[in-house]
């Protein structure tokens, strides 16, 4: 990638940037076991609504702490005012009954509001659903400012009972956790590849991404969109949104999606990914297998709203017209997968998405589409046999499976399993309702909504990447880096979607396409899709001969792929190494300025190299350079000595700048980042700019 430097343009808002790293690393991290704050809730500041009890109508909820608890029914809250080491998220749990209702599908709303040192306010409504006991409850994450902070909540609808609470610092994702390997054990070396590129970037970038319209919008002209992007900011998304719903039994035409599809990735070597907004007739009574059916009269949407017959509880009981329906949608679509298969182009695909959409506002927690609207255990199923049609019956392995999630109190029973899921993600429209940046409808909305980004991480243990499947503003860069929200790409809306100034400011989609924590599609790797040759964590070994002027040489390199964040080492003034790759074969090019002992050289990356004529990096061309020939054991940045470079070593170098430990005189010349022959605070604010690639050099003096 570019210079960051030269690519941001203003030394001001790049100062910000840093700061905010700055401030994602700090030197004394609070984990989850030390709260910044805890107490009895009964011990809070209490509105008058709110009341300190130990029973409710006669009826005992034994287990409590405390003296008792706080009984809050329609509007009573509970505050306490936090002093805040620094700006960033913090996570407020309850130990608390909603004791409402008979079972977990009985649910009633509350809300927090936090009012922070810089005067700003943001307000939040959180659903919790009924429990029998005592359970702690996640109010998910909140962003407070340096300085005193006040937090309240409660109120609502909520009627439930307070025990007691506590603050933390929000855990910081880990990254490495997730995994670059397909669900499919059959996926194609282009799939491979793929999710290999997409693991190599993931928290540390953010890949730009632009839905078309569909079904000849525009006027036909699919492009207003691109064009939009690419006259306001010199450039293009690297990843482009399709929708096969025209691919149907029922009216269904050729609209070119595929062929386009098929053109983004060869052609203009990009990343493809689709929804599929299927349909079903409205009136599924009368209608016949294989009948051709008016547009008008067909429906996307769940039958509460529609008032379609169609039965989705029996789309997946074999022998039922619903079933039979359901195969020949999954065959139109194949068909058109299979041109994409041919084509060895894979696809991030979405199928069955914003499951569990809209939830609580048909009276029974189901989705706004037809496919979640009987519940969430014929949604699982409904998913899995669309999973095993497409990959066994089909043989279709060109498929990266992304799931379409919402973080309501039961979200976590539609996930289908992370044997069926490669990525999870979210559909961001918070300009118009729900907002948690404190201002009002009508401006865009730059938060980078991280309680919803870590409720997506945790809901898999941080296995599956998590990504903005669909949005409307763009979060800001420093948003996503200050509140830990490492979104592996967005995707806005078409339309006024991204062309409003309501939803996407020009100027600040310029900043984002601009700056170096987004990644445009000029900037993807050049063979993106012909270096899955080798799978993760294997080892490929090639000779490679060159001839010196006055010598030669033979060096043997050893070059292993991992997973692990992206670093190469070499020996500097010594041996200058090139790897490259072609579609059949992995060749190592060493070319050597002086006669040495043959040297070991290991690249750790989360990515495979990417072309002929790409030197040793990822695609941010990130190198660590080590001195000397022999003395080749200072790795700068590796202060744990566990032969990697990631955040681990960022905190640990910052405590060692704080004096809050001591370092070994091996950590100390890794942790020499500037090569000024000290360990201060300046070589972690060079480390981080290294982790979040506004450097891609180590040592670098910051200059």
């Amino acid at each position: 990638m570019k210079n960051f430097w030269k690519r941001l343009g203003s030394a001001g808002v790049a100062t910000a940037l840093c700061l905010g790293m700055a401030q994602a690393v700090p030197a004394a991290v609070v984990s989850a076991a030390d709260p910044l704050f805890s107490a009895e809730c009964e011990d809070l500041t209490l509105s008058s609504d709110a009341q300190v009890a130990t029973k409710v109508y006669n009826d005992e909820y034994p287990g409590y702490t405390g003296s008792g608890f706080v009984w809050v029914t329609s509007s009573g809250t509970m505050s306490f005012t936090i002093d805040a080491p620094e700006t960033g998220m913090y996570r407020l749990m309850t130990r608390c009954i909603m004791y409402l209702g008979t079972s977990s599908s009985d649910i009633r709303e509350a809300q927090v509001t936090v009012t922070r040192s810089d005067d700003s306010t943001a307000t939040k409504t959180v659903k919790i659903a009924h429990t029998d006991d005592w359970n702690d409850y996640n109010w998910g994450d909140l962003k407070l400012t340096k300085g005193e902070n006040t937090i309240t909540f409660g109120g609502g609808w909520g009627y439930c009972l307070y025990d007691n609470m506590t603050l933390t610092q929000t855990p910081k994702p880990e990254y490495e956790k997730a995994t670059a390997t397909p669900v499919d054990p059959k996926a194609t070396k282009e799939t491979k590849a793929l999710m290999s590129y997409l693991k190599s970037v993931y928290g540390s970038h953010i890949i730009s991404g632009q839905q078309e319209i569909y079904g000849g919008g525009n006027d036909g002209d699919s492009e207003k969109e691109f064009n939009y992007i690419k006259d306001n900011t010199g450039k293009l998304p690297a990843i482009r949104g399709f929708d096969f719903m025209n691919y149907n039994p029922l009216y269904g035409w050729e609209d070119g999606t595929t062929e386009r599809a098929i053109e983004w990735a060869k052609k203009q070597n990009g990343i493809v990914t689709a929804s599929w907004h299927i349909n079903v007739p409205i009136d599924f009574d009368k209608y016949k297998l294989g009948d051709k059916v008016d547009w008008k009269k067909c429906t996307y949407k769940n039958y509460q709203a529609s008032n379609s017959t169609f039965n989705t509880a029996n789309a997946v009981k074999e022998g039922t017209k619903e079933y039979a329906y359901f195969q020949e949608c999954m065959k139109d679509l194949a068909e058109q997968l299979q041109k994409l298969q041919d084509a060895n182009v894979p696809i991030i695909l979405r199928p069955l998405h914003e499951a569990q959409g809209n939830e609580g506002n048909y009276g029974d927690g189901t989705s706004w589409f037809w496919w979640g609207d009987r519940g969430a255990e014929v949604y699982k199923e409904l998913w899995k046999l669309l999973y095993t049609t497409l990959t066994e019956e089909y043989g279709l392995h060109n498929i990266i499976w992304e799931y379409n999630s919402y973080n309501y109190a039961n979200s976590d029973t539609w996930y289908p399993g992370d044997d069926y899921v490669d990525i999870v993600a979210y559909d961001k429209y918070n300009c118009d309702f729900n907002r948690d940046d404190g201002q009002s409808s009508g401006t865009p909305n730059l938060s980078a909504i991280s309680p919803i980004f870590n409720y997506l991480y945790e809901l898999t243990s941080g296995k599956k990447m998590v990504a903005m499947a669909e949005n409307d503003s763009i979060p800001s860069e420093e948003n996503m880096v200050i509140e830990n929200a490492g979104w592996l790409y967005f995707c806005p809306w078409y339309g006024d979607h991204l062309m409003s100034s309501q939803y996407n400011d020009a100027a600040q989609l310029k900043k984002m396409y601009t700056s170096d924590y987004c990644i445009t599609l000029d900037e993807l790797p050049k063979d993106l899709y012909g270096n899955a040759n080798t799978e993760p964590g294997t080892t490929v070994t090639t000779d490679a001969t060159t001839t010196d002027t006055t010598a030669e040489t033979t060096t043997e390199t050893e070059t292993t792929a991992t997973t692990d964040f992206s670093v190469v080492t070499t020996a500097e003034t010594t041996v200058e190494t090139t790897v490259s790759t072609a579609d059949t074969e992995e060749s190592t090019e060493t070319t050597v300025s002086e006669t040495t002992e043959a040297v070991e050289t290991t690249v750790e990356s989360s990515a495979t190299e990417t072309s002929a004529d790409t030197t040793a990096t990822t695609a941010s061309e990130t190198t660590v350079t080590t001195k000397g020939a022999v003395e080749a054991a200072t790795l700068y940045g590796d202060i744990n000595l566990d032969g990697r470079v990631d955040i681990t070593d960022a905190v640990l170098l910052n405590k060692a700048a704080a004096n809050a430990v001591s370092l070994s005189a091996q950590q100390q010349a890794n942790a020499d980042c500037d090569e000024s022959g000290e360990v201060d605070s300046n070589d972690a604010v060079v480390l981080l700019k290294f982790l979040v690639s506004i450097i891609h050099t180590l040592p670098n003096k910051g200059e």
